[in-house]
């Protein structure tokens, strides 16, 4: 009787271990372990479909930051956003932030389209040059209805 209390009780500490050890990769995968290191900046967004708090910003492609808020402004019914970026990690000010797709059926990420400037955004700095989700059933309806322009 006591081999089968044995059994159990190892058999529970490994699913128990390994519930820890998915824990702990899911938060690193996701960036909430990094808490908030680096500097903030902020942007505002027409739209910011399949945008999130957590979501990547990248950089040619690397991964620099995380979208950390999302709100809605009330005035200009836009998307205020902000995100942080690695320390480190220097952007121009002349640079264009764009939501961008992985593919058809991928998710949107944070693009960050560097510019030319040698000055480079300060943490709190609001960045202007923004473009928004584009939503890819709007243009399969224009694609298949025809925008009358020729």
């Amino acid at each position: 009787m006591s081999t089968y209390n044995v059994t159990e009780v190892l058999v529970g500490g490994a699913v128990l271990a390994c519930a820890v050890a998915f824990g702990v990769y899911a938060s690193q995968s996701t960036g909430l372990s990094q808490g908030s290191a680096g500097y903030q900046l902020e942007a505002s967004f027409r739209s910011l479909e399949g945008v999130g708090v957590g979501t990547d910003v990248r950089l040619a492609g690397v991964k620099i930051g995380t979208v950390t808020g999302v709100t809605l402004n009330p005035d200009t019914y836009r998307a205020d956003t902000t995100f942080s970026i690695a320390d480190g990690i220097q952007v121009p000010d002349d640079s264009a932030i764009i939501i961008s797709s992985e593919g058809l059926l991928g998710g949107n990420f944070v693009e960050v389209m560097p510019g030319g400037s040698p000055f480079y955004f300060e943490p709190g700095d609001q960045v202007e040059d923004t473009q928004g989700a584009v939503s890819l059933i709007s243009l399969l309806v224009k694609f298949v209805a025809g925008d009358g322009s020729e």
